[in-house]
């Protein structure tokens, strides 16, 4: 069983907006700082963005999604949200949460299973 739940995924026109949710069925997030990374084929899984513990008062994000994507924490800190706006081709990808911080992928253990974002007219 993953210990993180994406949902969200869809297919979405070029310009269009989606926006993406994350969830653990058996911990409370809201104590964890929480990252979204996506893996397109043929590349390597990228780091999108990531939020802080508690409040979410830290963010960071990728240079690609900087000014288009929000991260944000609702329901008490235990949902953590992605919302893409301005989507372009070249955010097709599985996306997937990662427990902890840190953009690198190396920097988590535990990861949800993924949900699929496609961009396309």
């Amino acid at each position: 069983q993953s210990q993180l739940v994406e949902s969200g995924g869809g297919l979405v026109p070029p310009g269009g907006s989606l926006t993406l949710s994350c969830k653990a069925p058996f911990f409370s997030l809201q104590y964890y700082a929480l990252c979204w990374f996506r893996h397109a084929p043929g590349k390597e899984r990228e780091g999108v963005a990531c939020i802080s513990a508690h409040r979410g008062a830290a963010t960071d994000y990728a240079d690609s999604v900087r000014g288009r994507f929000t991260i944000a924490r609702s329901n008490g800190g235990n949902t953590v949200t992605l919302q893409m706006t301005n989507m372009n081709s070249e955010d097709t990808a599985v996306y997937y949460c990662a427990r902890d911080w840190g953009l690198d992928a190396g920097s988590h253990d535990h990861w949800g299973q993924g949900t699929q974002v496609t961009v396309s007219s």
